[in-house]
């Protein structure tokens, strides 16, 4: 579900699940062992990517209904080890946004360095709060890290998903370029960040993000329980078939 390329110093991490690559935990944990590789190798920086035309579609809502609590509690935390591994990772990451990048998969985008998106019809966005399912506790402070913070309410309590130069306005991405320069341009800047000296690199985002990472581990323990609780509620359950019936004509 993660396809590797390799651009010179730089590694491409690539989704690819199903048409729009749907996040699921086994896409997570692919996800975590992707990065740990990189890590461990040569290379000096990453872009993270989705195949086809979109990023990602964000959560695979129908592996939520079918498997209840507990497929939930192993979804939040590895969606959280997921997205903090990305989130403090010590090499630079670039997301080439090529399409749609929607709740799960914004916030996956979010924790990266910088963020390209590719001019067109895309969106980016998190509509959680209109399927009636809160935001674990990392998932909202990297949301709080990345959008201007006088955007941030309209942001999170409309669930808007924003074209491109929208979401510019916003804060949810750094640039804008054609979609056949998405890739070049994204490797191109991930070469341009990892020529930095690494440690240099590293303690400067460890500076720039300790505040977020602090805030997350000092409020993780309250609202993470409650936000399992509501995400496996039989009201949580029918808003989010309401929803699949509204988007996309089906649910089960």
């Amino acid at each position: 579900m993660i396809h590797r390329e390799h651009h010179d110093a730089v590694t491409i991490l690539r989704m690819e699940r199903g048409k729009v690559n749907a996040i699921d935990t086994e896409l997570f944990i692919e996800l975590i062992d992707a990065f740990d590789e990189v890590e461990q190798s040569p290379a000096r920086a990453i872009v993270f990517t989705g195949a086809g035309r979109a990023f990602s579609a964000g959560v695979d809502l129908f592996r939520v209904l079918e498997g209840g609590r507990a497929y939930l509690e192993t979804f939040l935390r590895s969606l959280t080890d997921a997205a903090g591994r990305i989130f403090m990772f010590p090499k630079p990451v670039v997301a080439a946004i090529n399409g749609h990048a929607i709740a799960g998969a914004c916030i996956l985008a979010c924790a990266c360095d910088y963020r390209i998106m590719a001019d067109g019809s895309g969106r980016i966005g998190v509509p959680e709060l209109l399927v009636g399912v809160p935001y674990p506790a990392l998932a909202l402070e990297i949301l709080r890290f990345a959008v201007a913070n006088h955007r941030l309410q309209e942001v999170m309590y409309t669930g808007s998903t924003y074209l491109p130069e929208e979401a510019l306005e916003r804060g949810l991405i750094d640039e804008i370029v054609s979609p056949d320069r998405l890739l070049d341009r994204a490797c191109e800047l991930a070469g341009q960040f990892g020529a930095i000296p690494h440690r240099a690199f590293q303690l400067a985002k460890q500076q720039l993000r300790r505040s977020t990472w602090e805030r997350f581990n000092q409020y993780a323990q309250d609202i993470d329980p409650e936000v399992l609780d509501l995400w496996s509620s039989p009201d949580t359950h029918a808003a989010i078939r309401q929803y699949l019936e509204r988007t996309i004509g089906k649910s089960k």
